[in-house]
């Protein structure tokens, strides 16, 4: 698999993951492919955290009453530190996203499945600091996303794109017919 075909085969994958054991160089595989990403200013906000331990593992699903992923054999944690760049400007956002996203593709190239899981972990639940607390994690870092990282037990589903003329043209806004 190539890159593209990477890019176009990946989905968000919500289903029951089979039992087996994520080898840790596949894990941190992945891992490096997320601190590979570009960074804001070079700050390099993200950091990263896999796990594949059974009992934290549980210790984790207990902490997030949400089923996404709670069936995977590994899951990856991903961190950023607030740091002003530039302009007090932070690029935090930009980084961990592109370091995710980075992260996704290579879990699809591996053969693995996952989701970008962040809502659940951002928002006034605080379970991203709940998670942090279970792993150790410094005050001054933010859990802002979870992957979880495994086998896929039944066959992804894929989602409708909208037709890329509906987002996407040339030389201005809503021009042409959005062919190249």
């Amino acid at each position: 698999m190539n890159t593209l075909e990477a890019i176009f085969s990946r989905s968000s994958y919500r289903g029951t993951y089979l039992p087996d054991r994520v080898p840790r160089e596949d894990l941190e595989t992945i891992m490096r492919t997320g601190l590979a990403a570009p960074s804001g200013c070079n700050k390099q906000t993200v950091s990263l955290i896999a796990v594949d331990d059974p009992a934290l593992l549980h210790s984790l699903r207990s902490a997030v009453p949400y089923a996404v992923g709670d069936t995977a054999p590994a899951l990856i944690l991903v961190l950023t530190k607030r740091v002003c760049a530039y302009r007090n400007q932070c690029f935090c956002a930009q980084d961990y996203a592109a370091a995710i996203e980075n992260m996704l593709l290579a879990i699809v190239e591996l053969g693995y499945q996952s989701c970008w899981v962040e809502g659940y972990i951002t928002d006034s639940d605080h379970l991203g600091h709940k998670l942090a607390d279970i792993l150790g994690v410094p005050q001054e870092y933010e859990a802002v996303c979870y992957l979880p990282v495994g086998r896929a037990k039944d066959e992804p589903t894929h989602v409708t794109k909208k037709p890329f003329g509906e987002r996407a043209w040339f030389n201005g806004f809503g021009n042409g017919d959005g062919r190249a």
